[in-house]
């Protein structure tokens, strides 16, 4: 929590200070248009990027296998796009650099990594109290139809 107030509060400062800086440069002008051209540009490739992932990951669950790694990238390009659109220069680098999709795919498969490992983690504890572990045994019955039609065949 004390980690996103820092960012909270250091990012718009960084974010000022490089636009002072940059606008002292080229011109106050100049500034406000290349920062709503980094906008502008950035949705535009955010949007063919996220139909591209989408396509991808309706494929993967229509071969019936789940589309973790586009769901993870998809996720990393709406992050882009918020980057890209939050007026700044920072931002926008790290928007424009979530956009290049070898840098995003490892940045998803880190994802991905963290949140099996806290699923894993999760885990052990909801298993605590499962019957199983306990030492109940719980009884049933199986029944394999596909031999029992070989067999009647």
């Amino acid at each position: 929590m004390r980690f996103a107030l820092l960012l909270f509060i250091l990012i718009p400062i960084i974010e000022m200070t490089v636009l002072i800086k940059v606008g002292g440069q080229i011109g106050s002008l100049a500034t406000v248009g290349l920062v709503f051209l980094t906008a502008i540009v950035g949705v535009t490739l955010i949007r063919k990027q996220g139909l591209a992932t989408s396509l991808k990951a309706q494929e993967k669950m229509q071969r019936g296998e789940l589309p973790a790694s586009e769901m993870a990238e998809g996720v990393m390009l709406m992050f882009a796009g918020l980057c890209l659109l939050i007026p700044g220069f920072m931002t926008d680098a790290l928007g424009a650099l979530l956009l290049i999709s070898p840098l995003r795919k490892l940045f998803a498969a880190g994802l991905i990594v963290k949140f099996m490992s806290s699923i894993m983690t999760r885990g052990r504890h909801w298993r605590g109290g499962s019957a199983a572990q306990q030492g109940d045994i719980i009884e049933g019955e199986f029944v394999n139809e596909e031999n029992d039609l070989l067999n009647k065949k």
